[in-house]
Parts: structure tokens; sequence; C-alpha cells
């Protein structure tokens, strides 16, 4: 199926200024899709029939804000990706608590807000697609990211429950599980760095972007519950 179906339809994604949600906001606009694009800084993409707005997901009054924004500007509401998310990394005992406060209320409650304020607009069209980009590492433990699986856990979790909640409301919700990707925020905040060789075939923002684009174009008499990818060097977890 081409992404032909998505022309015309209205997005609203998180964490849109760079990595993950900057090649998620360019694929869309490809794409043809109007967009709503919400980050802590908001610069401007570029692109055509989009909208940005300065947004913490840490605020539920920002994000409800950024989200009418979106639904006023474009008229509705179809397409979700609840990208935001911070991380950190090494031993837990030694991750400071700031580090720990600010995982949780970003990537779990930023999500709780983020759907939240969008789920009355989608559900208004009797149809639409929640994306979550969560992790490799919310599918399975792994080490010195103790905290961060742990909420990437949470994020999955939360999506399947709400498949449950919202499919026969017409709202498909989708995990968007990539392994290692050659973002800024996958490098660890600089315990990684792209010229290891291990990581030498990471996975690039727009590969996870076109998985983005994959889920959200199958038929809607089905669902991708998630989908996980990882690059063929990355090592297998079992």
């Amino acid at each position: 199926m081409t992404t032909d179906v998505l022309a015309g339809k209205v997005a609203f994604v998180t964490g849109a200024s760079s990595g993950i949600g900057q090649a998620v906001a360019h694929a869309l606009a490809g794409a043809g899709v109007k967009l709503g694009l919400a980050s802590r800084s908001a610069p401007d993409p570029g692109l055509p029939e989009c909208i940005t707005v300065p947004c913490d997901v840490r605020d539920a009054a920002q994000v409800e804000a950024a989200v009418a924004a979106t639904v006023e500007r474009f008229g509705g509401l179809d397409i979700v990706v609840a990208n935001a998310g911070v991380g950190s990394w090494g031993p837990f005992a030694e991750t400071p608590l700031a580090d720990l406060d600010e995982m949780v209320d970003v990537n779990v409650r930023g999500l709780f807000h983020t759907v939240r304020a969008a789920l009355p607009h989608l559900t208004a069209r009797g149809a639409g697609d929640l994306i979550t980009v969560a992790s490799e590492a919310g599918r399975r433990g792994l080490p010195d990211e103790a905290a961060y699986v742990a909420t990437k856990f949470a994020s999955v979790g939360f999506t399947r429950s709400l498949d449950h909640e919202l499919r026969g409301l017409g709202i498909r919700c989708t995990n968007i599980c990539p392994g290692g990707v050659a973002t800024n925020f996958g490098m660890g905040r600089g315990l990684r760095t792209p010229d290891m060789p291990e990581l030498a075939d990471m996975m690039t923002s727009e590969d996870v972007a076109e998985m983005v684009l994959f889920a959200l174009t199958r038929p809607r008499r089905y669902r991708m519950l998630e989908v996980a990818f990882r690059s063929m060097t990355e090592q297998s977890w079992g």
C-alpha cells in the first residue's frame, strides 16, 4: 500500500525537533500529512501544512494547548506519534535522582499527557492511529539501562492496554520498537559514538520513520500491535 492513503490527514508529533521525531515529521509531510509538531525548542522545519508549538510534555496544560492548536489549525486529528523521550545510561545505583525523575516524567507521564489530550479528537473522527515510539528496551531488560528500560516497559504496556480500550472505537495502537538508532539520544549522552566498530551499522532516524509509515499505511481491516526491528549487525537478546 502506498502513502497516498495518508494524504490530507492530520498528525500530532511530540519530540519533533530532532532525531526520530524530526525524521517522522519529514516522512509524514512527504506523504501529504498536515502536521502539528511539538517540542521544547519548536524550530521551524520548513515543511508545508505545518505548525510548530513549544511544548514540554511534562506539563499537561502545554500538551493540551499544543493538541488544541493543531486541531484548530487543521480541523481535526487522525494520527498521534508519541515520540518525546529522554534516557540516562549507567549503573542504576549511580544514576542521579534528577535523571530518574526526568525519565519518568517525560517517558511515562509525558506519554499519558499526550494520549489524554489527543483521545477526544481521535475518537471524534471515528478512526485514527496512536503510534508510540518505544524501544527494544521496552521488550527486554538491558544492562546499564534499568530505569530507562522500566519507563519503556511502561510505554509498551500502556499502549498494549489501550489497544483493548480503543480498538472498538476505530483507533489502532502501535508500539514502534527499534533497536539501536544513531541519534544524539541513541548515543547515550556520549557513552557511545558512531565510530565504535560494533555500532557502525546502527539504524538511522529515517529507518524508524519508514516503519512508522509502514504501520500507518496498513489496510484498516487490521492493526500492527508492535513493530520490532534491529540492524543486522546488532546482537540478538533472545
